[in-house]
């Protein structure tokens, strides 16, 4: 499996404190089933001044060490990058990491507001060529009042990234809810572990996996985890990448389920 989104470079955010918290990460990757890894920092400017050289520099010395442990996992580099004025400028000039220098990046949203021209901002990243892959959008506390902009987002070629946490129940019953419902719609791309640490945000990818199989079948939960990651590693444009299979009709479904929601 090929996580895309962890924060596991030692101490330059919010994720892995210390090289010994990496490592513990690196391992439990492994056990879980992970062979590849997106180090994904976050790039928010006046809180985390990450950029591609100091987060790449950071992954050679990780793997060096992943090397010496015997820790079989591979590295590759991008980062959790909020939207922020000048991001399209900063991409160009590839002080923002891309995926693996794909056309594809991480695209973190506020979590706590809808941010205006948020769809306007998007398609401008996406004319300028770029892949935009939201992530976590089932864990922003305004997706339900902006559920259809997620839609139609997802369906004009913007990738969706659901974290594998959320369809566990990790995230509480909100994130479960609406993870479980685009899964269900066909609009997840990607799974992938956004993991913090060992113990409160572990990287298990495999537990998402299996809880997508249930829903949308083996082959469909493998190309969450492994087939698409794989082709944004490659790069390949999306047109030669089969997207999610866009199920019969359910949303009658899930609107009646809406009005039994248990945070209501």
């Amino acid at each position: 499996m090929i996580d895309l989104h962890c924060h596991i470079l030692p101490g330059i955010d919010d994720g892995a404190g210390d090289l010994a918290t990496s490592l513990a990460m690196a391992r439990a990757a492994v056990a879980d089933g992970i062979r590849v890894t997106a180090c994904t920092p976050h790039i928010y400017p006046g809180l985390y001044e990450n950029n591609a050289a100091g987060i790449r520099a950071g992954a050679k010395r990780l793997s060096e060490v992943l090397r010496e442990r015997g820790v079989p996992l591979s590295l590759v580099c991008g980062a959790d990058t909020h939207l922020a004025p000048g991001l399209l400028g900063r991409l160009r000039d590839g002080s923002v990491p891309t995926l693996h220098d794909s056309r594809y990046f991480l695209l973190e949203p506020p979590h706590h507001v809808a941010p205006p021209r948020f769809e306007e901002s998007v398609f401008e990243l996406m004319t300028a060529g770029y892949v935009p892959v939201v992530t976590h959008p089932e864990r922003l506390t305004w997706i339900e009042s902006h559920y259809p902009v997620m839609q139609r987002l997802a369906h004009r070629g913007v990738w969706m990234q659901v974290t594998s946490g959320s369809l566990s129940g990790r995230f509480g019953r909100r994130p479960k809810y609406w993870g479980e419902r685009m899964l269900t719609e066909g609009l997840v791309h990607i799974l992938a572990t956004d993991s913090h640490g060992v113990d409160v945000r572990p990287p298990c990818l495999a537990e998402g996996r299996d809880l997508a199989a249930q829903r949308i079948g083996d082959a469909e939960a493998m190309a969450l985890v492994h087939d698409r990651p794989r082709a944004i590693l490659k790069n390949l444009p999306p047109s030669d990448v089969a997207m999610p299979a866009v199920p019969e009709r359910t949303l009658g479904r899930w609107e009646r389920m809406q009005g039994m929601l248990p945070w209501r």
